[in-house]
């Protein structure tokens, strides 16, 4: 068998496992560092360790709980993942983003991402959500890399519109009936575990990035590659490095995604309520 043969039956043993523990949806959510709370916001909840899948990798950072879950929000069948699992921690990028191609098996037509990300544009501040419109990956590394896998789509996909422009309307327009200023600007993705420097900063800000952070972009390449529509969610916790004379930690990044889970969880299920 080849590694391209094992890799599928991999993906397809996964699928089949999830969906005789869990059930079947159409739409999935996952959730970034200090978000993980809103997976009590499920009804009919059932929930599977991701440890359990075979080849599934382990997440080693605090606030990503390596849990899959299955209910309903707002009256739609949806998968929750709790916790994601980061280039830094696992250096296999098809690993990362190995729960993308499995909800691909799955059905899953809808990925919402979300993130903790660090404030770029001086005119925000810690605390505002941002919508993603564009992503920059500085990284410069591609889980696409290697033997194609055709039966989930193209060798070369199409990144004009990676975050589906529907979606991100969609999100705009439910923030404004709640009240919620939700900015919406560009990604750029560092590998890290480092924090940026603030030479970075300046660079990232210069070519035009209005957050960074240490994830989302992998898996929104293999998700767009698999044809789903992809809407992603900042929760802008620090100003990154340089702004402020201050250090950088993960506790800052925890106390103020939970200081916005209530904004958060509302743009979240009006979001999911009125999709299509």
């Amino acid at each position: 068998m080849t590694d391209m043969e094992s890799m599928v039956r991999m993906l397809d043993d996964a699928a089949d496992l999830v969906r005789r523990k869990l059930g079947d949806a159409d739409t999935a959510l996952v959730l970034g560092s200090g978000l993980g709370g809103f997976a009590q916001e499920l009804e009919d909840a059932r929930c599977m360790d991701t440890s359990e899948i075979p080849g599934y990798p382990v997440s080693t950072v605090p606030g990503h709980a390596g849990k899959w879950w299955h209910g309903r929000l707002e009256g739609r069948n949806v998968y929750l993942l709790q916790g994601r699992v980061h280039a830094y921690e696992q250096d296999d990028l098809k690993k990362v983003t190995m729960y993308v191609r499995i909800m691909k098996r799955l059905g899953v037509r809808n990925l919402i991402l979300t993130n903790a990300a660090g404030c770029v544009n001086t005119q925000w501040k810690p605390g505002d959500l941002m919508v993603m419109s564009d992503f920059i990956n500085f990284a410069g590394r591609s889980p696409l890399t290697g033997p194609n896998l055709d039966m989930d789509g193209p060798r070369f996909p199409d990144m004009s519109s990676a975050l589906s422009p529907e979606l991100r309307k969609l999100c705009l327009g439910e923030a404004e009936k709640l009240g919620l200023k939700v900015r919406e600007g560009v990604y750029m993705w560092f590998l890290g575990p480092s924090y940026e420097t603030p030479a970075e900063i300046r660079m990232a800000r210069t070519m035009g990035a209005d957050a960074v952070g240490m994830s989302t972009v992998p898996e929104i390449l293999v998700a767009v590659h698999c044809g789903m529509r992809v809407l992603a969610v900042s929760c802008l916790t620090n100003m990154a490095a340089g702004i402020l004379d201050q250090p950088l930690n993960h506790e800052e990044v925890m106390e103020t995604a939970d200081r916005v889970k209530r904004d958060f969880s509302g743009l979240i299920r009006h979001t999911v309520r009125n999709m299509d």
